[in-house]
C-alpha cells in the first residue's frame, strides 16, 4: 500500500494507549486507597498486639500464685475474655506455667530450633505458635494465637476494599467505553457516509484524517464507486448516443412512409400501421434520450425558478386539446397554488407525460382533471381520470422502465412514468398512485416539499 500523509493515525495504537493510560491511572489510585486502608489496618493490628501483651502480663501476674499454680480466675473473668494470645513455659518437656487458655501439654513437644514459628491444631483449632528456647536448652516459652484472628483481619480488610475496588472497576469500564467509543467513531462515521450514498452520489470517500486501519476499507469502497461510476457513465453514454443516432433515421423512415401513403393509396391501411409503429419507435427513442439526460443530474445541480402554475397548466391543456377532442375526452384544471419553485422545463415534461397517459388509457369520453392544492406545507399536483383504472398490483410497477399494463390495447414505450418519477425525485418529492374520483380510473399525485414549493 502506498505511503499515506502524516495526518493518519493508528486506531490500534490509540486504543492501546488509552486503555493502558486509564488502567495505570486507576491502578495508582487503587494502590493509594489500598495503602491507606492497609496502613489503618496495620495500626489496628499493632494496637491489638499491644493490648494483648498488656493482658498477657496481667495474666502472668494474677493467674498464678507464688508457687506457680493456677489461681482463682473469677476476679479476672473480664480480662480472660479479652485475652487472645496464650503462652506456656515448658521446662524439661513439662508445662510449669501457662495461661488459662493454653493446654496443659506443650503446644510443640519437641522443637529443635532456638526460636521460630510453627502451625499446630489444638481441639480442632488451628494456631500459630512462636517458640523461643533458653540458652541452656532446658526451658522454652511457647506463645500461641488462633488463626481466626488473622482471618478476621483479612475479612475486615476485604470488606473495606470491596466498595472502592468495585467503584474503580466501574470507573475503568466507563472510562474505557467512553474513550474506545471516541476512538472508533471514525468507523461509524464512515459507515454513515457510505449508507448515505445514492445512485446519484458516486463521489469518492475522503480519507483525510482517517485512522490507518480504515484506509484499506475506504480504498476498497472508493475502487468500487469508481468502477460503478465508470460503468454507469458508459451505459448512459451508450443510451444517449444510440438514442441520438436513431432519431435521424427514424425521422427519415417516417417521411418515406408519408410519401408512400400519398403514392399508393391502396396500401393506406398497412402504411398507416407502419406509420404508427414508427411514431411509437420515435417516442421510445425520445424517452430513452430524456432518461439518459436525466440520470446523471444531481438534485443540487438542478436549475430552479419560481414558476406561475396556472398559466403552465393552461398551456398543457391547450397542447392536448386536439388529442382530447379526437377521443371525446375533456381536460379540466383546478389550481389552488400560485407558483412552484421548480425547473419549468421538467415540470412541463411531467405534466405532458401524465396527461398523455390519462388520454391514452382513460378511454373514449373520459374526464381528466389537473388539480393543484396545498396540503399543510406540501404542494400536491395530481392528474386523475375516470377511466377503467389500474389494479393495485400493477400500480406498484407503473414506474418500472418498459412496464406496460397488459390488456390495455394501447401502445407506448413504458418509460413515461419512469421519466416522471426521476424528475420528481430530483425535486425532492414523491409519487403516488391511487384510484380516481369516486373510486374510478387512476389518479397520479405528486407531493413536493416546502423547499420546492412557494406561494407568490
Amino acid at each position: 500500500m502506498p505511503d499515506r500523509p502524516g495526518d493518519h493515525y493508528s486506531l490500534r495504537r490509540r486504543l492501546l494507549l488509552v486503555i493502558l493510560g486509564t488502567s495505570i491511572a486507576l491502578w495508582m489510585a487503587g494502590l493509594s486507597i489500598v495503602a491507606q486502608i492497609g496502613w489503618r489496618e496495620t495500626n489496628a493490628v499493632f494496637d491489638d498486639a499491644l493490648k494483648e501483651s498488656g493482658y498477657l502480663i496481667m495474666a502472668a501476674t494474677t493467674d498464678w500464685n507464688e508457687r506457680g499454680l493456677h489461681a482463682d480466675r473469677s476476679a479476672n473473668a473480664g480480662a480472660e475474655r479479652k485475652l487472645e494470645i496464650h503462652y506456656q513455659i515448658v521446662v524439661d518437656g513439662k508445662v510449669v506455667q501457662r495461661t488459662a487458655g493454653a493446654p496443659a501439654i506443650p503446644y510443640i513437644a519437641s522443637f529443635r530450633k532456638k526460636k521460630g514459628f510453627a502451625n499446630v491444631v489444638v481441639d480442632g483449632r488451628k494456631l500459630r505458635v512462636f517458640v523461643t528456647r533458653s540458652a541452656d536448652q532446658r526451658s522454652m516459652v511457647q506463645v500461641g494465637q488462633d488463626y481466626e484472628k488473622r482471618y478476621d483481619i483479612l475479612l475486615e480488610l476485604a470488606e473495606h476494599l470491596a466498595f472502592p475496588a468495585a467503584a474503580l472497576l466501574l470507573l475503568l469500564g466507563l472510562a474505557s467505553w467512553f474513550f474506545i467509543r471516541r476512538a472508533t467513531r471514525p468507523i461509524s462515521d464512515t459507515a454513515t457516509r457510505i449508507a448515505q450514498k445514492s445512485r446519484d452520489d458516486l463521489t469518492l470517500l475522503d480519507d483525510a484524517g482517517q485512522p490507518a486501519e480504515l484506509l484499506p476499507i475506504i480504498d476498497a469502497v472508493n475502487g468500487m464507486l469508481g468502477r460503478l461510476d465508470a460503468a454507469m457513465q458508459a451505459e448512459r453514454r451508450f443510451t444517449a448516443d444510440a438514442a441520438h443516432e436513431l432519431r435521424t433515421p427514424m425521422a427519415g423512415v417516417q417521411m418515406h412512409v408519408q410519401l408512400l401513403q400519398r403514392q399508393h393509396p391502396g396500401l393506406a391501411g398497412s402504411l398507416q400501421k407502419l406509420r404508427q409503429d414508427v411514431e411509437r419507435s420515435t417516442s421510445l427513442v425520445d424517452s430513452l434520450l430524456a432518461l439518459a439526460r436525466l440520470d446523471p443530474i444531481a438534485s443540487h445541480d438542478l436549475v430552479r425558478s419560481s414558476v406561475p402554475l396556472a398559466p403552465l397548466l393552461e398551456d398543457t391543456v391547450r397542447a392536448h386539446q386536439e388529442a382530447a377532442a379526437q377521443r371525446g375526452a375533456t381536460i379540466g384544471v383546478d389550481c389552488g397554488i400560485d407558483a412552484l419553485f421548480v425547473n419549468p422545463d421538467m415540470l412541463r415534461v411531467v405534466l405532458r407525460n401524465l396527461v398523455d397517459n390519462a388520454l391514452r388509457y382513460g378511454g373514449p369520453g373520459c374526464k381528466i382533471t389537473i388539480r393543484a392544492r396545498w396540503l399543510e406545507d406540501t404542494a400536491r399536483l395530481s392528474v386523475s381520470d375516470d377511466g377503467p383504472g389500474v389494479s393495485a398490483d400493477d400500480r406498484e410497477r407503473l414506474t418500472e422502465r418498459f412496464f406496460r399494463v397488459l390488456g390495455s390495447g394501447q401502445g407506448g414505450s413504458g418509460l413515461g412514468l419512469s421519466i416522471v418519477k426521476r424528475i420528481v425525485e430530483l425535486h425532492g418529492g414523491s409519487l403516488q398512485f391511487c384510484a380516481g374520483p369516486d373510486g374510478r380510473g387512476l389518479a397520479v399525485a405528486i407531493d413536493l416539499p416546502a423547499a420546492a414549493a412557494s406561494e407568490i
